[in-house]
């Protein structure tokens, strides 16, 4: 920058500036002002021509007096000419008021823009940067218009300075932020990635941070930017600190070009050239072993210096998760941190080591820090940083070490603060039930769990204990001995009381033959907590004493007379009044075997997703619960197919209000059963009772009666006729989905898009999810799915929204749900497209993906013998029936893996069919709304030459080359 010459000071800016300082009171500044302001208009509009100086000064006066809070309504022109001035003090003030009170709508706007272009045809290195720090600082959609085009050229010129390139690539950096749909790089994305190559380190940075925004929106385009990055991060971590003298920063060599380095190298997988990626494990295990070196300087400049590319590189570790050793070292790294005396890198220890636990090269390692990480939560001061260890505990559990840290949790829970006290209680309830091998252990932590912080266990948590006792038989007892001792204690928590009715209403009779828990002691225990319970809590009472009618008899004249009773049969609340009558009523007149049949036990419950970890995943926000277990269940998941019908007790007591539900499709949503839905013995525990959102986890099977329905469910965007403007990785995404109904199916910066699917004969139903990944709220929000002229008459879509109606604001970390209602007509080639628009930061967001309905979801497995397949075989027999393809193996020849694809593709494998044990065959039939067509398949691989043949036999000659195409890219 020139340096400002001594002539160039403004007196009368100073003593302006100083007398505004000296004012006693408001009023006394107020009439400074306006005195200045009448005496600067008056120069303005004089026939006397000001000077350069003097425009400069008043134009400061100005804009001082706008920095105070007051209003300014001229001298926008002569801020304006000052751009014309050839004196840098000019120009630089003219460019600091147009920056700071020029609105992008102003009628200045064009003249503006032609002095902004004048100064950058200049080549005067000084003057460009003044104009474009402008155009960034005012960063205008009608800027962004007006220089989208030059920008580009002034960076990769090259005669332009390196403090002019360092300022333009900032400016399209800030552009691509405000208008990023107007900042096409295509012809210029070569040469702007080769500035990673720049002599000049600064503009090298500058660089990287335009290269790194831009490689989110478009990987595509800058992937050759990995082997780049990778080649100047290894020039960086191997110099010593006199090699970049000018931007080392306490003995750490170029600290920030490091961080954005390795930043930009995690928007990509692990690079797939052998030399490269060998380059970047060097480079990486010295970052590692520096991490190890004694420090050079004690002052805290050099370790947050170090410590930010440390803790970036672990960054870009964890992101690849394909080193097995670099993964290790990085959790030893950071479990030496866990004892730091600094308190910020103990915290970023903690939440590094919580992503690590989920990768299953590291998880071991991380275990092995399980002590300290106890030790953190007792005694850390910062409720942050003991959060962070309760996180972490909860990564790092399996079923070795689960009841020690499902113990530990609950320890702690009793001193916890109360701000993360519900977070720990949902995490203790997922725990205990993910990795209950013995369920009287689950049933005595969550008793516990209740008795600790009965306030903050909420009902999926008090449910999902019900839910585990219905179905398991050789629990049931135990649980009704349990909870009839937790309910002698003088004070109960009204969940406990919950517990106790529902389960001593189901299984009391297993504890009956003991004198002291007789039934009449039962009645009597639950009747003493009734006249404290709110209002749910007794409805629910009430229909456990007329359970209790039919497991007890003896008792039924007690029962009746607490019916009979003014304080139900008048009862204010029309609830428990209607239970009272009608529960009185049934005991009067039913005989004894209409009794055992209405009231008899609830049966199993079907199995479903895990309402707690959904609340939990909604409290932490999206992606920020970490599950190694889930994610590999995700990768190896095949679900093709139809859930098994739901049995339906439709006489049994209810305990809710019963609700009905539109189902357009006739697919019928699962209803939730009368009180809790526990899954079957032999599943997983993490299945949903109750939940808020059962459409989304619904079974397809058709129900006779849907008593306990969801919400009504209310209309959002029709389909759409208008085609996409871009599809993200369409093939790839279809491909991924082929095998498998659930999973991420986009996701950038801004939202990740979630599916599950389910598909029965001709019909589907797909619920898609829509998360808000950033802070800010998405606006305008709306969804389309777009059918192709020839795909319209194939398949039927209808998109329905699971809230009552669409709410075009999605708050920061939320979720919308939508539900996409499939019916196959015919046979199809292309999928349909979900297009998403919304607007975000200013700027409108539209984004276009090919939703997974591929022609195979409407299989439905056929079990065959050998004799039937092939003498079905030979009848399929035209050439054009028959669809062969030899291809490579992308994928290692597993057998098992082969097998669940096969099976996940939607036939059913035929077990010793083929005279070759090796060779795989399946057979299925495709339901369509107007034909059905049958299919067998034969995948014969060859290992020796990592080679498959697919042979596949239908009656129709598309679907054959349909099916063709899907299954061979699995493999």
């Amino acid at each position: 920058m020139p340096a400002v010459s001594k002539g160039d000071g403004m007196r009368g800016l100073a003593v302006f500036i100083s007398d505004i300082r000296n004012c006693k009171s408001k009023e006394a500044e107020i009439k400074r002002i306006n005195k200045e302001l009448a005496n600067i208009r008056s120069k303005f509009k004089g026939d006397k021509a000001l000077d350069g100086y003097s425009k400069k000064k008043y134009v400061c006066k100005l804009l001082f007096i706008f920095l105070l809070g007051h209003d300014i309504d001229f001298g926008h022109m002569e801020a304006v000419n000052l751009l014309s001035s050839n004196r840098y003090t000019e120009k630089q003030i003219g460019y600091l008021f147009i920056s700071v009170l020029v609105n992008s709508n102003s009628e200045l706007i064009r003249l503006i823009n032609n002095g902004i272009k004048n100064d950058l045809a200049s080549r005067n290195p000084t003057f460009m940067n003044l104009a474009l720090h402008c155009i960034a600082n005012v960063g205008s959609r009608e800027m962004a218009e007006a220089f989208t085009a030059d920008i580009p050229k002034i960076l990769v010129a090259g005669d332009t300075m390196d403090s002019v390139k360092q300022s333009a690539a900032l400016c399209l950096l800030r552009l691509n932020r405000t208008s990023p749909d107007l900042v096409p790089m295509g012809e210029w994305t070569s040469r702007v990635v080769h500035l990673l190559n720049d002599q000049h380190l600064g503009v090298v940075t500058a660089a990287t941070s335009l290269i790194t925004t831009l490689a989110q929106k478009n990987p595509e385009e800058f992937k050759m930017s990995v082997s780049l990055a990778v080649s100047r991060l290894s020039r960086i971590v191997t110099s010593a600190s006199t090699d970049l003298q000018d931007y080392t920063y306490y003995f750490v060599p170029a600290p920030w070009l490091s961080v954005k380095l390795l930043r930009l190298l995690q928007c990509y997988p692990p690079p797939e050239e052998g030399a490269v990626r060998g380059r970047l494990t060097e480079c990486l295990e010295t970052i590692l072993n520096k991490a190890q070196e004694p420090p050079k300087s004690k002052k805290v400049q050099h370790s947050n210096a170090k410590n930010a590319v440390l803790f970036e590189a672990i960054s870009l570790i964890i992101h690849h998760d394909s080193e097995p050793n670099l993964l290790v070292r990085a959790c030893n790294q950071l479990g030496q941190f866990l004892q730091h005396r600094e308190t910020n890198l103990r915290y970023l220890a903690l939440e590094s080591m919580c992503t690590l636990a989920s990768s299953e090269f590291s998880h071991e390692a991380v275990k092995t820090h399980i002590e300290t990480v106890i030790n953190a939560l007792k005694t850390e001061r910062d409720v942050s940083v003991r959060q962070r260890a309760v996180d972490l505990l909860y990564a790092m559990c399996d079923r070795s070490n689960a009841q020690q840290i499902v113990a530990e949790m609950l320890n702690y829970l009793e001193t916890a603060d109360y701000s993360i006290r519900e977070e720990i209680v949902l995490k203790v309830a997922i725990l205990a039930e993910k990795y209950a091998v013995d369920y009287t252990w689950y049933v005595d932590t969550i008793l516990n769990l209740i008795r600790i912080a009965g306030d903050y266990v909420s009902e999926e948590v008090w449910y999902r204990v019900i839910q585990i006792v219905i179905n398991r038989d050789d629990v049931q007892g135990y649980s009704a001995k349990t909870v009839f001792e937790a309910l002698q204690a003088p004070a109960c928590h009204e969940n406990l009381v919950k517990v106790g009715g529902y389960i001593l209403g189901e299984f009391g009779n297993l504890i009956a033959g003991d004198p002291r828990s007789s039934p009449l002691i039962q009645f009597n225990l639950l009747h003493s907590k009734f006249h404290l319970c709110s209002v749910p809590t007794r409805a629910l009472l009430l229909s456990t004493y007329i359970k209790f009618v039919n497991l007890f008899p003896e008792i039924k004249a007690t029962i009746q007379d607490v019916l009979r009773s003014d304080s139900q049969l008048r009862n204010a609340d029309v609830e428990l009044q209607q239970r009272a009558v009608e529960y009185l009523r049934l005991s009067c007149i039913a005989s004894t075997d209409i009794l055992a049949t209405v009231l008899e036990e609830m049966p199993p419950f079907p199995e479903r997703e895990s309402s707690i970890l959904t609340k939990l995943k909604k409290k932490k926000g999206p992606g920020k619960v970490p599950d190694m277990e889930e994610t590999k269940k995700e990768r190896n998941s095949d679900m093709n197919g139809s859930t098994e019908p739901v049995s339906v007790n439709s006489s049994a007591v209810t305990m809710s209000t019963p609700s009905t539900s539109t189902d357009l499709l006739g697919l019928g949503l699962a209803p939730v059963l009368n009180s809790v839905a526990p899954a079957s013995a032999g599943g997983s525990l993490l299945v949903d009772v109750f939940s808020d959102n059962s459409p989304a986890v619904a079974s397809l099977a058709p129900t006779a009666e849907e008593n306990f329905s969801s919400p009504r469910i209310g209309s959002a965007d029709v389909v759409s006729d208008d085609p996409a403007a871009a599809v993200h990785d369409a093939d790839e995404l279809v491909n991924k989905f082929v095998c498998k109904n659930n999973g991420v199916l986009f996701e950038n910066q801004l939202m990740q898009i979630g599916l599950k699917s389910e598909f029965r004969q001709n019909l589907g139903r797909m619920y898609i999810f829509y998360g808000n990944k950033t802070s800010t709220q998405f606006l305008s929000f709306s969804t389309a799915v777009i059918c192709q002229d020839a795909l319209k008459t194939h398949i039927l879509l209808h998109l329905f929204c699971i809230t009552k109606q669409v709410d075009p604001a999605v708050d920061g970390g939320a979720q919308v749900q939508q539900i996409l209602n499939i019916e196959c007509v015919s046979d199809f080639m292309e999928a349909p497209i979900l297009n998403i628009q919304f607007r975000y930061g200013g700027a409108l967001q539209n984004m276009s993906v090919k939703l997974p309905v591929t022609l195979n979801k409407f299989f439905q497995p056929t079990e065959m013998t050998s004799q039937d397949f092939f003498q079905r075989w030979k009848q399929l027999s035209i050439p054009q029936q028959e669809v062969q393809k030899i291809f490579k193996a992308k994928h290692p020849m597993d057998t098992e893996v082969t097998k669940a694809k096969i099976i996940g593709f939607g036939v059913a494998l035929l077990d010793m069919v083929d005279p070759n044990p090796s060779n795989f065959t399946g057979a299925g039939v495709i339901h369509t709304k107007n034909i059905q067509v049958g299919c067998l398949l034969r995948l014969e691989p060859n290992t020796q030459a990592q080679m498959y043949r697919l042979t596949l036999r239908t009656s129709r000659e598309t679907v054959s080359q349909r099916l063709c195409e899907l299954l061979s890219e699995q493999f």
